[in-house]
C-alpha cells in the first residue's frame, strides 16, 4: 500500500509540474498604464490618465484600436470589448477620460482644448509602442470606437488628428446644443426647447462621481464629505457648472451655453473628418435621436469620406442592444479599414434593425437587418401621403407646465438594464392636446425617416412651445403605441398682430411598420414631462394647414420575410424524401417537347393570374426570351413581376395562357424545371447550418451528382470567405443575398431567374455581379433579372420587358428602346427616362 501511495503522490507531482511548465496559450493580458498629458487652452494643465494597454496576443506589430467609454463610465466599462478586439489581432488601448475613474482633471465635455488634446497625446504614446504598426514616423494605424460620450470623442479626434484611420461612433451627438435644446426657431440660437430631464441626468452623473466611484475593481471605501463646490459642480469644469446652473434655473439657453456646447460638437468640424466612419445610432434614444447620426453622416460624406450608417435596436432608452451584432459590424469595419483585409465582410451603406417575429424552435426574438446600397437620409427614397382629418382645436398650457403629458421617461432604459424593449408609457393630458387622425390603412405602411406635417398655431403674440408625436392606433382594444416613445418639441413664433403662424413640424425619425387597418394619429400638446415649458399659462388653437402627412419610405430596404417559414424546418425531411425517390427512380430525363420550340429558353403566351378579389395581377402577358440574352423585367411595385416569376417556376398556377421553357409547358414539378435556377422573394436557409452546408444540402436534394454542382464556381460568386463556414443566422442581409445567388447558379442552369439580385450588395459587388451575369449569358445561357435599379439594368441587360399593372408595356433590346425614345438631354436618353415615359403613358 505504501508503494501504491508513493506512486500516486509521484504521479500527482509529475502532473502538477507538467501543468506548471507546459507551454500555454498566452491569451490577452492587459497592462495598466499611467499616461501623463498636458491640455487646456494654454497647455497649462497636467492630467494623469488611467489606461490599460492590450498587446496583440500573437506578438508582432498590429493596428491599434482606442476604446472610449460613455459618460459616467471608465476604462473598466470597455474591458470585454478590448479583450475581444485583441483576440482578433489588434493592439487595444482603453482609458478613463479626464474627470472619470482614476484619471485626474475635470470634465470638459470632449472639448478640443481638453479631451481631444488628451487623445492626440495617447496616439503619440501608442506610436512609440513596439507592438503597434506605423504608417509613418509617429503615425500609428489607429481606429477609435465608443458609445455616447465615447462616440463623440471618436468623431472629434478624427476631425482634429489626421492620423486616425477609421472610427465607429455609437449613439452619439452631432450638435450638443441641439441635443439639449432641440428644434429651435430657424435663425435663433437661443430658442430651442430645454431637454430638462436628460440635462439633469447628464449633469447629475458628473456631480455624483465622488471618491467611492474612483477606486474601480470592485473596491469601495467610505465616502468623504463633499465641499460645497464639489456638491454643486462635482468633477465638471467650473465654467460648465456655472452655465448649467443658469440654464437649469431659467429653462432657456444663453448664447454662452450654445457656444460652449457647439465647441464640443462634431457637426462644427465634421467636414474635416477623413477617416472612414461607421455611424451606429439607436432607434430608442430620446437623448441623441436618429437625426443626429443623419446630420453627422451628411456632413462627413459631403467631404468625400466613406460613411456607413446603421440604425439598431437600442439606445439610451433601452431596447435589445444587439451587442453581438454591433461587435460584428465594428470588427468588419476595422478589418476593412485598419487591417486592409478586402476579404472581410463588407458593411452596407445603410442598415436597419427590424422585428422578424420569433424563431419557431427557440421562441427567441428574431431581428432582421435589411440593407441598402446608399443612405437615403431622413426623407427616404419615396413619400407616401396619408390624409389626416380633424377640426381646429383649442389647447391650454397650464401654469408652471403641470401636470405634464408623458411621451417617454428619459433614461428609464438604462435603469432597467437596457431591457425595456422600447415599450414605454405615454399619456396626453386632457385640454392640452389637439388630435388629428387618418382613416384605417388599406395596405401596410413602412415608415423609415422623419414624417412632416404643416400646422397653423393661433393665439397671443410670442412663442408657443408645442410637442408633436405620431401614434399607431390599432383600435379600441389596446392603447395607441408611440414608436420609440419619441416626441418633437418645437417653438412657433407668432408675430404681433398676425394672430397666428404656420409651421412645418418634422416628427421624430423612426423605422416603424403600421399594419393594415391601423390609423395614424398626430397629437400636438402644450407640455411634455421631459422638457421645460413656460411657467405662464397660455391658450392656443391648432389646426391643419394641409391634411397631408408626408411619410418617408425606403424602397431599397428589402427585409427577409418575418420569422422562419414552416418550410425551412420541413426542408431536411423533404430533402430526404426527394433524394430517396430520385435514387429509386433515377435522374429524370428531358422528355420530348409537346409542341414548343426546344431552342427557346422561355416563351410566355397570354398569361393571366387574378387575385382572390378578381383583380388581375397579370393580364394577357406575352413575350419571348432567346439564348444568350440578359433580360431585365421592369415595372413599379404591383406590376406583376414577382407573380410572373413564380408562375415560371411552377410555384403557382396561371388562370390562363401558358409558359414554356425550352419547349416544355411549365407545370408544378415539370422535369424541364431542372434546367432553371432561381432566386425569388428573398433568401431562405436553415439558420443553424453554415452557408456551405446549406447549399450542399440543397444540391443533394436534387439527386444529381456532386460533380455536376460546380460548387467552387458558385462559391466564388458568393465571395463569403471564412463566413461560408459560419451559421447563416449570423449573416447580414447582403451575405444571405450573395449565398442565395450562388445557390441559384449551382449546376450552371441553362435559364437563370433572379429577383432583385443586387439588394444588399455594395457598389463593388454590384459591379462584379453585373459582369458575372453578362459572362453567364455569353456562354450560351439565358438570364432574367427583375430589378428596380434602372441604371444597373441599362448597364447589364441586353433586352427589357416593361410591365405595368400586369400588362406588357414594351419589350425589345435596350438599345432599340433607347434609340426609339423621343426623350433626350443632349447626351441621349436614359433608361430611367424611357421607363418613366412608358409607365406614364400607360397610366
Amino acid at each position: 500500500m505504501k508503494r501504491v501511495a508513493a506512486l500516486v503522490v509521484a504521479l500527482a507531482l509529475i502532473g502538477v509540474t507538467t501543468w506548471l511548465v507546459w507551454p500555454s496559450d498566452p491569451g490577452v493580458r492587459g497592462q495598466d498604464q499611467k499616461i501623463t498629458v498636458v491640455d487646456g487652452p494654454d497647455d497649462d494643465q497636467r492630467v494623469e490618465l488611467d489606461a490599460t494597454f492590450f498587446p496583440p496576443p500573437d506578438g508582432g506589430k498590429a493596428p491599434v484600436v482606442l476604446l472610449a467609454h460613455g459618460f459616467g463610465g471608465s476604462k473598466q466599462s470597455m474591458r470585454a470589448q478590448a479583450v475581444s478586439l485583441a483576440e482578433q489581432g489588434y493592439a487595444v488601448l482603453t482609458w478613463s477620460a479626464r474627470g472619470f475613474g482614476r484619471s485626474t482633471g475635470q470634465i470638459a465635455l470632449n472639448s478640443p482644448d481638453y479631451e481631444v488634446k488628451d487623445v492626440k497625446q495617447l496616439i503619440d504614446w501608442l506610436a512609440k509602442r513596439p507592438e503597434v504598426r506605423l504608417d509613418a514616423p509617429n503615425d500609428p494605424r489607429v481606429g477609435i470606437a465608443g458609445g455616447s460620450y465615447g462616440g463623440a470623442i471618436a468623431l472629434m479626434t478624427a476631425a482634429h488628428d489626421r492620423r486616425v484611420d477609421a472610427i465607429v461612433p455609437q449613439i452619439t451627438w452631432s450638435d450638443l446644443a441641439d441635443a439639449l435644446f432641440p428644434n429651435g426657431t430657424a435663425g435663433s440660437e437661443t430658442s430651442g426647447v430645454f431637454k430638462r430631464m436628460w440635462a439633469g441626468i447628464f449633469f447629475g452623473q458628473g456631480v455624483s462621481l465622488d471618491t467611492t466611484s474612483l477606486l474601480g475593481g470592485g473596491q469601495r471605501q467610505a465616502a468623504q464629505p463633499l465641499t460645497p463646490e464639489q456638491a454643486r459642480c462635482g468633477r465638471f469644469l467650473p465654467e460648465i457648472c456655472d452655465i448649467y446652473q443658469r440654464v437649469a434655473t431659467d429653462g432657456q439657453a444663453t448664447d454662452e451655453a450654445i457656444a460652449l456646447l457647439r465647441k464640443s460638437s462634431p457637426i462644427t468640424v465634421a467636414g474635416q473628418i477623413k477617416a472612414p466612419t461607421l455611424l451606429i445610432q439607436g432607434q430608442r434614444d430620446s437623448l441623441f435621436p436618429l437625426s443626429h447620426a443623419d446630420a453627422n453622416a451628411r456632413a462627413i460624406a459631403a467631404a468625400g469620406t466613406p460613411v456607413s450608417l446603421a440604425w439598431f435596436d437600442g439606445g439610451h432608452d433601452g431596447g435589445n442592444g444587439e451587442a453581438d451584432w454591433l461587435a460584428e459590424q465594428t470588427s468588419a469595419w476595422f478589418a476593412r479599414h485598419l487591417k486592409r483585409d478586402e476579404s472581410a465582410p463588407a458593411v452596407s451603406a445603410f442598415t436597419v434593425t427590424r422585428d422578424g417575429g420569433r424563431d419557431p424552435g427557440t421562441r427567441q426574438r428574431i431581428r432582421l437587418h435589411p440593407e441598402a446600397a446608399s443612405y437615403p437620409g431622413l426623407a427616404g427614397t419615396d413619400t407616401t401621403t396619408v390624409e389626416l382629418t380633424g377640426p381646429g382645436q383649442n389647447i391650454v398650457s397650464p401654469p408652471g407646465g403641470a401636470p405634464a403629458s408623458v411621451s417617454t421617461v428619459p433614461g428609464i432604459g438604462g435603469l432597467l438594464g437596457g431591457q425595456s424593449g422600447g415599450a414605454g408609457f405615454s399619456l396626453d393630458m386632457p385640454g392640452q392636446s389637439a388630435t388629428f387622425e387618418s382613416a384605417p390603412l388599406t395596405a401596410p405602411l413602412q415608415l423609415t425617416g422623419s414624417p412632416s406635417v404643416k400646422v397653423r398655431v393661433s393665439g397671443a403674440k410670442g412663442e408657443a412651445t408645442l410637442f408633436a408625436k405620431l401614434y399607431d392606433v390599432a383600435g379600441t382594444a389596446q392603447p395607441p403605441a408611440l414608436p420609440a416613445g419619441l416626441v418633437s418639441p418645437v417653438r412657433v413664433t407668432i408675430p404681433e398682430g398676425a394672430g397666428g403662424a404656420e409651421a412645418t413640424i418634422a416628427l421624430p425619425a423612426v423605422d416603424y411598420r403600421f399594419a393594415v387597418g391601423h390609423r395614424l394619429r398626430l397629437v400636438v400638446t402644450t407640455t411634455d414631462m421631459g422638457y421645460a415649458t413656460p411657467a405662464e399659462p397660455a391658450a392656443y388653437q391648432v389646426s391643419l394647414v394641409s391634411p397631408a402627412l408626408a411619410v418617408p419610405t425606403v424602397r431599397t430596404l428589402a427585409a427577409p420575410p418575418a420569422g422562419v417559414a414552416w418550410w425551412v424546418w420541413a426542408m431536411p425531411l423533404a430533402a430526404v424524401v426527394v433524394a430517396g425517390v430520385l435514387i429509386a427512380t433515377g435522374r429524370p430525363h428531358h422528355r420530348a417537347t409537346d409542341g414548343g420550340d426546344e431552342d427557346v429558353p422561355l416563351e410566355i403566351s397570354g398569361l393571366k393570374k387574378a387575385y382572390r378579389n378578381g383583380e388581375l395581377a397579370v393580364n394577357d402577358l406575352s413575350f419571348r426570351v432567346e439564348k444568350g440574352q440578359v433580360l431585365g423585367l421592369l415595372g413599379p411595385n404591383g406590376a406583376g413581376k414577382t407573380t410572373t416569376m413564380r408562375m415560371m417556376m411552377g410555384l403557382i398556377q396561371p388562370d390562363g395562357g401558358e409558359i414554356r421553357i425550352f419547349g416544355d409547358r411549365v407545370t408544378p414539378g415539370a422535369p424541364v424545371l431542372s434546367r432553371l435556377g432561381s432566386f425569388v422573394e428573398g433568401p431562405g436557409f436553415l439558420p443553424h447550418l453554415s452557408g456551405r452546408d446549406n447549399i450542399e444540402l440543397y444540391w443533394a436534394a436534387t439527386g444529381r451528382p456532386a460533380a455536376d454542382a460546380r460548387f467552387e464556381e458558385a462559391l466564388e460568386i458568393a465571395n463569403l470567405g471564412k463566413a461560408l463556414d459560419r451559421a447563416v443566422r449570423t449573416y447580414s442581409q447582403g451575405m444571405r443575398q450573395r449565398l442565395a445567388i450562388a445557390q441559384a447558379m449551382l449546376g450552371l442552369p441553362d435559364l437563370l431567374v433572379l429577383d432583385e439580385p443586387t439588394n444588399g450588395l455594395d457598389p463593388p459587388q454590384i459591379r462584379e455581379m453585373r459582369e458575372v451575369l453578362k459572362r453567364y449569358a455569353r456562354d450560351g445561357r439565358t438570364v432574367i433579372v427583375s430589378s428596380h435599379m434602372l441604371a444597373e439594368v441599362e448597364q447589364t441587360c441586353s433586352h427589357v420587358v416593361v410591365m405595368h399593372r400586369g400588362q406588357l408595356v414594351s419589350s425589345g433590346p435596350v438599345s432599340q428602346l433607347l434609340s426609339s425614345s423621343a426623350l433626350g438631354n443632349g447626351h441621349g436618353p436614359r433608361l430611367e427616362d424611357v421607363f418613366l415615359d412608358l409607365i406614364g403613358d400607360k397610366a
